[in-house]
C-alpha cells in the first residue's frame, strides 16, 4: 500500500498539471507549492531526516532546464514541475523522467511535423533562429507566444508520460 502510494503521487501531481496547462496554458503557482510541500513530507516519511536532503537534491536538479527557459523553448512551469517532481522521486529518477519526456517530446513533435506537412519550414525556422541569436548575440525567444501554433504543444503531456512509465516501472 505504501509503495503504490510513493508511485501514484507523482503520477497525481503531474496529471493535475496536465490538465491545467490544457485549460489554461499554465501550472499554477499554488499547485506545485503544495506538491512540493507534500513531497517533502513523502521524503521524510520514507527516508526520516535524510530525506530532507533527499528532497532538496531532488528538487534543484531540474534547474539546468533554465537554460530553455531562457531561450524560450521550454516553458517555467514545466521546470516547476519537474522540481516537484524531483522532491519526490530524487534525482536520478527525475534524470530519467526530463530524459524520457524529451524523447516523448521529439516522438510527439515529429508526429506533429508530419500530420502539419512542415517539417523543412520548422527546420528553416530553427536554423535561422540559431543564425541570429549568434549573430545578434540577443536570445529571443524561441516559441511563438500562440499556443494554438501547429509547433507549440504542451510539454506536461510528456512530462505525464514519463511519470506513468516510472511509476509503471518501465524506465
Amino acid at each position: 500500500m505504501r509503495y503504490a502510494f510513493f508511485n501514484l503521487f507523482p503520477v497525481a501531481v503531474a496529471g493535475v498539471s496536465v490538465i491545467m496547462d490544457i485549460r489554461t496554458a499554465k501550472v499554477d503557482n499554488g499547485w506545485i507549492l503544495f506538491s512540493m510541500v507534500m513531497g517533502l513530507f513523502i521524503s521524510i516519511w520514507q527516508k526520516g531526516i535524510t530525506g530532507i536532503c533527499y528532497f532538496i537534491m531532488g528538487s534543484i536538479t531540474p534547474l539546468f532546464l533554465i537554460i530553455l527557459f531562457i531561450f524560450g523553448m521550454l516553458g517555467a512551469g514545466d521546470i516547476k514541475l519537474f522540481c516537484a517532481l524531483g522532491g519526490v522521486l530524487g534525482s536520478w529518477a527525475v534524470l530519467k523522467c526530463i530524459f524520457i519526456s524529451f524523447v516523448t517530446g521529439a516522438c510527439i513533435a515529429v508526429v506533429l511535423l508530419v500530420i502539419h506537412r512542415n517539417f523543412c519550414e520548422r527546420i528553416l525556422y530553427f536554423i535561422k533562429y540559431v543564425e541570429n541569436t549568434v549573430n545578434t548575440r540577443k536570445i529571443i525567444p524561441y516559441r511563438k507566444k500562440n499556443i494554438s501554433a501547429p509547433e507549440n504543444f504542451h510539454f506536461t503531456i510528456p512530462v505525464f508520460i514519463s511519470v506513468l512509465l516510472y511509476a509503471g516501472g518501465i524506465c
